[in-house]
């Protein structure tokens, strides 16, 4: 218990780091000296009329090291009806993406390539397209710019030859002629302020049909050595789907680049994704169910409360954590949805209900395996070196997970932190199966050495259910969902969440179910004084006491009921 105690406590503090810097929905992005290949910004499932704002605040190059023309730099837009793999990302990274000119797939594609010599962001719109692209154009200079900024160059350039020296050099020496040419000197650099002003109009954005318009060029900025530019598009009618976007650096090997961007995604119905805007009336609704399945739990336990344990009351705990960590993930989900980022203090609850919830599961099934307070009290040393695996491995699995909720997905860690998530949790699933497989062998054992094989065959029953009960469990959730998320469409992905919940509440039902405190219940009335075992074969096999009734205590010790030796 020491080592939960020390886990929970380092989880809490690096809780109260990563919370600091807790990121919105909508998102926010520094990249510096990146050496990736590509980076997944976002993925965002967009339902008609949704809008999707970019910004790219600052972009800095190596200008001298790269040919940019050869190894391009700019965003990719993708659609997809599914969160399966795109097919371009799964061609080999030696071709860029952004050097593709036809579609190789089904699925849409929108490229965003920026060309720093020219000042200009081409954009390729390939496949289908019903979105609407609002940007600023590139401009350029009129014609009639050029002529007048050309003549009053080439009148100064050309000497007057019909006017004579003297008549010069006498205006030269005229004060008042000295006060005309400074006045025209004055408004000779007035007009020329003008003319550079009018040179660099400002452009006002214009909105392009992408099904249209296939080929754009936009407007790219530069200020103070870095540059910039904005979009802003609205999804139609025909485009609805799950859109990916990514920046691509073509030439990865040589770092040194840094960008800074800005991401806004709004649906007509908020800021979450089309797969997410469910998820905080199905957790709600979650949440009262296993609420209800908890007080139900709780009344078995009060009508049977002379065979309950602690182990009893440390599922009802479990339960009632499920049902808080959902109220509180509901209203996180409720609050990202109406203003675009969570609340601090809805968040901070959440995360810390989320971390109880996963050490109770697993400390509360280690324990059930163990057969703990059930037929023993002590645990052996191989149980504790489990519980010394699997607790640290829990809390640091939260703490992966809090991680990955605040921060970005294009960030380095993110990956490594989902990596390290998928990978604790599965260890964790795995470590849990060890003491029931170690209870099945030593029922297995003990029903052929001694005299209590029927009582050792119902436990072994018992342990066998819960053992395939665990890993249908894990198999269901951590695989089969997965696998439904995968191919399902964008707009039903939320059913994954849905059917990860029906299965941990048909686990917990079941598993109540089976270690339930009541007296017809085989596995919680075997006796645990083997002497008294013993007693009762050796009068009953002598028939001293056939017919006689005795009082013993059952195997908790503190409900005596009436047995017949027989």
């Amino acid at each position: 218990m020491a080592v939960a105690h020390r886990g929970c406590v380092l989880a809490g503090y690096l809780l109260l780091l990563l919370l600091a810097g807790c990121k919105a929905r909508i998102h926010s992005l520094t990249l510096k000296n990146e050496t990736r290949f590509a980076v997944d910004l976002n993925t965002f499932g967009f339902y008609a009329n949704g809008t999707l704002d970019v910004n790219l605040v600052s972009l800095r190059l190596q200008e001298q090291l790269v040919n940019y023309s050869n190894y391009p730099v700019g965003f990719s837009l993708s659609r997809s009806r599914v969160n399966g793999v795109l097919s371009y990302t799964a061609e080999e990274t030696e071709t860029c993406p952004l050097t593709l000119t036809k579609l190789t797939s089904t699925e849409p594609l929108i490229l965003f390539l920026i060309d720093i010599k020219t000042l200009s962001v081409n954009v390729r719109a390939i496949g289908e397209q019903d979105n609407l692209l609002r940007a600023k154009p590139k401009a350029e200079a009129p014609k009639g710019l050029r002529k007048t900024r050309q003549e009053p160059a080439n009148a100064a350039n050309t000497p007057d030859v019909s006017k004579p020296s003297t008549n010069r050099d006498e205006k030269a020496d005229d004060p008042d002629n000295k006060l005309n040419k400074d006045e025209k000197d004055d408004k000779s650099v007035e007009s020329n302020k003008d003319i550079q002003k009018e040179e660099k109009p400002e452009v006002e954005e214009t909105e392009f049909q992408l099904g249209k318009n296939k080929q754009l060029t936009l407007a790219l900025d530069k200020v103070n050595g870095s540059y910039n530019f904005s979009f802003h598009m609205v999804v139609g009618l025909l485009a609805e789907g799950l859109y990916s976007l990514k920046f691509h650096y073509c030439q990865n090997r040589v770092p040194g680049h840094a960008c800074m961007l800005r991401l806004t995604e709004v649906n007509p119905d908020g800021y979450l994704s089309a797969a997410e805007i469910p998820l905080s009336r199905l957790y709600i609704c979650m949440a009262g169910v296993f609420f209800t399945a908890a007080l139900v739990w709780v009344y078995t336990l009060m009508k049977h409360r002379y065979s309950v344990f602690k182990i009893h009351w440390l599922m009802a705990a479990l339960a009632f954590t499920k049902a808080t960590s959902l109220v509180f993930h509901s209203i996180n989900y409720h609050f990202i949805n109406t203003k675009g980022h969570p609340i601090e203090g809805w968040a901070v609850m959440y995360y810390i209900t989320h971390l109880l919830k996963g050490a109770l599961l697993f400390i509360t099934l280690a324990l059930i395996g163990t057969g703990w307070a059930f037929v023993k009290y002590i645990l052996s040393d191989k149980e504790k070196k489990i519980f010394m695996i699997v607790i640290p491995l829990q809390v640091l699995a939260n703490v992966a997970f809090i991680i990955i909720e605040s921060t970005e997905e294009g960030s380095s860690e993110y990956y490594l932190w989902k990596e390290i998530l998928f990978l604790v949790d599965l260890i964790c699933c795995g470590a849990i199966l060890f003491p029931v497989v170690w209870s099945i062998r030593h029922l297995q054992e003990a029903s052929s050495t001694d005299g209590k094989a029927a009582m050792n065959l119902e436990k072994l029953k018992l342990f066998r259910h819960y053992y395939v009960m665990i890993v249908c469990y894990i198999y269901f959730t951590r695989i089969i969902a997965i696998l439904l998320k995968v191919t399902m469409p964008f707009q039903w992905q939320w059913c994954y969440e849905f059917l990860v919940e029906v299965s941990t509440l048909i686990f917990f039902v079941l598993t109540g179910y089976k270690f339930r405190p009541a007296s017809n219940n085989p596995y919680l009335q075997l006796p645990q004084d083997e002497e008294d075992v013993e007693m009762d074969e050796v009068m009953t096999e002598s028939g001293a006491l056939e017919g006689i009734s005795k009082v013993k205590k059952t195997c908790n010790g503190r409900e005596r009921q009436k047995e017949s030796t027989l």
